[in-house]
């Protein structure tokens, strides 16, 4: 997709106020005006054609409902836990000089852009302008969408309250009396329901609602139209007849798309399965959807990819017609060399194209944990880490910590947040920080399998991120499958959650030992393995 046609997708179906910008980030027009209005589809055309080569940049604040976080310094990454949880999924874009961009709503025209709010970072919201994604940097390198954190798959999230008194806090002077301090009950744009500038987004967003219900065409009518007589205004039958065909046509896309997902979803199963699971882990709520889904099982059977199974209504099974040889007799007696952190090699072998899952929650230390890996073995092996999360800046400031020199480090670092089976290395060492998946967790399986089919003599280790108080990272017990060696991080502990290949004779599935991570760096032992009671 060209920067042309991303910058008219982000004004015609995210309804952003677009304007062009140059590589260093500087309006190549006057802009005042588009802060107040958007610009047409022939006007952003208009620009193009006479700047081909332009960013796209989106107006900020309230004209686009957008407030953005820019963190560019490695300080910025720790200042900014403070203000915004991990628990928090907002769309997220790195910048062409490892920084990231977090995307939230902007909950009122108060919020100005402001430079260093906290220690490296700004934040765009009034008056301001964020380059977005595929533009491309004056050091050449591309804004890009982390994957799955785009704008147009999951929507901004309200601005979360204590970055929003923060912000407040910097707006009004001694002279003033700063609002009230937000009811996190509550979102923080409520109070602006059918304000002048996003009457239109909340007719919609009503119209798509009573589609998703099941309502009829005459009864979504009626509601738009008595919602715009309460404003004070006429109505315009071709406004409301446009929402509801917008909302109508939404609803039909996801049907369509429930087709594509039920297909991925059963190529990813194993044994049998109901299709009430399917509408758990689809996260099908609404009667259309779980019909939808229904429809796309029975096509499948049409199509000899499920058969039902048993006597139980509702119950299939995938129908597996490819079978591959297995040439014991030519495989080589073959273990990797591998040193690991607490010595998991004494417990554990790793042989030719083996899976390996390191499952670890939020700060759990799991990248720590595989750049320790990678100083141990990166003299004798060939590594290639594919990080999704750390630009070059970030890198540099976690490499910094390590006794070895920058210049020592004989991995190949890579950016890399998707498709990782297309750039695996299939005789080395490859090191995945980490797997990302935010929903239809059920794919896990699906994308470890991609990535073990591109492996020959060389191993892949994935990082997942997992909930406390379980062994399993996103996923399930999908992401143990393929796994022949599995470890999970959590509070202070490490545990063999599988071993397949025992190195001893003693089993080290479900043994742990304690630790601390002293400066994010290095790991210290607090107690020797050992099997401890649940």
């Amino acid at each position: 997709m060209t920067i042309l046609e991303s910058a008219l997708r982000y004004r015609m179906e995210l309804d952003c106020s677009i304007i062009p910008v140059s590589a260093n980030k500087k309006p190549l027009i006057k802009w005042e005006e588009f802060q107040k209005r958007k610009a047409s589809e022939d006007e952003i055309k208009g620009w193009w054609a006479k700047n081909p080569k332009a960013n796209v940049g989106i107006v900020t604040g309230s004209i686009s409902n957008l407030c953005v976080v820019d963190i560019d310094e490695p300080k910025g990454f720790e200042a900014i836990k403070e203000y915004i949880p991990d628990s928090i999924q907002c769309p997220k874009a790195s910048t062409p000089r490892g920084g990231r961009h977090l995307y939230f709503i902007c909950p009122d025209n108060k919020i100005p852009s402001k430079a260093r709010f906290i220690p490296g970072c700004d934040v765009r919201a009034n008056g301001g302008i964020i380059t977005a994604p595929p533009s491309i940097g004056a050091n050449g390198n591309y804004y890009k969408w982390l994957a799955g954190l785009d704008l147009f798959t999951i929507a901004p999230p309200p601005i979360p309250v204590s970055l929003y008194n923060k912000l407040l806090a910097l707006v009004f002077s001694k002279d003033h009396t700063p609002p009230r301090p937000q009811d996190t009950t509550k979102t923080t744009n409520d109070h602006n329901f059918f304000d002048y500038g996003r009457r239109d987004e909340d007719l919609f967003h009503v119209a798509n609602t009573m589609v998703k219900g099941g309502a009829k065409f005459e009864i979504i009518e009626e509601v738009l139209e008595r919602l715009i007589i309460s404003w004070g205004e006429e109505v315009d039958d071709s406004w409301v007849a446009a929402k509801i065909k917008s909302a109508l046509q939404r609803t039909e896309k996801r049907e369509r798309n429930i087709t594509d997902e039920v297909r991925d979803w059963v190529m990813t199963t194993t044994g049998h399965f109901l299709t009430t699971e399917s509408h758990k882990e689809l996260q099908l709520t609404t009667r259309n959807e779980k019909k939808a889904a229904i429809m796309a099982l029975g096509r499948l059977v049409k199509d000899g990819v499920i058969e039902k199974y048993g006597n139980k209504h509702g119950c299939f099974r995938l129908i597996e017609t490819e079978l591959e040889t297995l040439d014991y007799l030519a495989a080589p007696e073959k273990i990797l060399a591998l040193q690991w952190p607490f010595e998991i090699e004494k417990w554990v072998k790793i042989m030719p194209r083996n899976l390996i899952v390191i499952a670890g929650e939020v700060n759990a230390g799991k990248t720590a944990y595989l750049l320790n890996f990678s100083a141990l073995n990166m003299l004798t092996h060939e590594i290639h880490y594919f990080s999704s999360e750390m630009g070059a800046i970030e890198l540099r400031a976690r490499l910094n910590k390590f006794e070895t020199s920058l210049k020592s480090w004989n991995v190949k670092f890579w950016e890399r947040s998707s498709a990782f089976d297309a750039v695996i290395r299939p005789n080395a060492v490859n090191i995945i920080d980490f797997l990302e998946i935010h929903d239809e967790f059920y794919k896990v399986g699906l994308l470890m399998k991609q990535i073990y089919d591109k492996l020959e003599d060389g191993v892949a280790i994935i990082a997942l991120q997992k909930n406390p108080k379980t062994d399993f990272g996103l996923g399930g017990m999908r992401s143990i499958e393929k796994a022949r060696l599995y470890l999970s991080l959590e509070n202070g502990v490490i545990k063999i959650v599988k071993g397949k290949n025992w190195a001893c004779e003693v089993n080290p599935n479900g043994i742990s030992r304690t630790f601390k991570l002293v400066q994010g760096a290095k790991f210290l032992s607090t107690s020797e393995w050992e099997r401890r009671p649940k």
